[in-house]
């Protein structure tokens, strides 16, 4: 191979590394969990469970929610117009199978993560998506959450199909908050993670690894 070929090569590897932007949200490492408050929800008796642990692909976090609903937030301007593809990695090992996720009784996830807009001076005027791992819906089904409009439900994964595996999954944020808000973003302002089973009283487990934002 000639010199020139090798650079041109070099080149365009170096250009395809700096183009795939990314921006990690959680590390899911001890110095970073001593970090995030376990924050309960209102109206909930006891707080999900969180706790660390590692496998081959690295670091991973286990929720344990049981007639629990709490959730480990964290506060992160992500610019959408460079990163607006949010990468989640995770796994449901014990679902909520027969609850009415479009209900307030059932309004239970084993997994979800919340991407979170300020719009306003209070929590309650917040925009927010909520990427959730369902029990009982269809992927890439969605609806309003019976709490408020505010925040949508969309089913990125299923344990119809994806019961007790790792499952990694990648959806437009930029583009969601224009279709269910429409809300043309350049920046969100938060990420938070959350299992709770408050409202139907079960059991669930599961686990996160890898979420980060990235340009495609």
């Amino acid at each position: 191979m000639s010199l020139i070929l090798k650079y041109f090569f070099f080149f365009i590897l170096l250009t395809s590394l700096a183009s795939a932007e990314e921006v990690r949200v959680f590390d899911f490492t001890e110095e970073e969990f001593k970090t995030l408050e376990v924050r309960k929800v209102r109206g909930a008796d006891a707080k999900t469970s969180y706790s660390l642990g590692k496998n081959e692909n690295g670091n991973y976090l286990k929720a344990l929610a049981d007639n629990s609903a709490s959730g480990l937030g964290k506060e992160i301007k992500i610019d959408l117009n460079k990163t607006p593809y949010l990468n989640i990695t995770w796994k449901v090992e014990k679902d909520l199978k027969g609850i009415n996720e479009k209900s307030k009784k059932g309004h239970d996830y084993a997994a979800r993560v919340f991407v979170v807009k300020k719009t306003g001076a209070t929590p309650l005027s917040n925009r927010a998506m909520n990427y959730v791992f369902s029990s009982n819906e269809d992927i890439n089904t969605s609806h309003p959450s019976p709490y408020t409009k505010k925040s949508i439900d969309y089913v990125l994964s299923s344990t119809k199909e994806q019961l007790n595996e790792w499952v990694t999954v990648k959806i437009n944020v930029k583009d969601h908050f224009k279709k269910f808000h429409n809300l043309e973003l350049d920046k969100i302002n938060g990420v938070a993670i959350m299992a709770d089973t408050d409202n139907s009283g079960l059991i669930s487990i599961s686990y996160y690894q890898n979420i980060y934002f990235s340009s495609k």
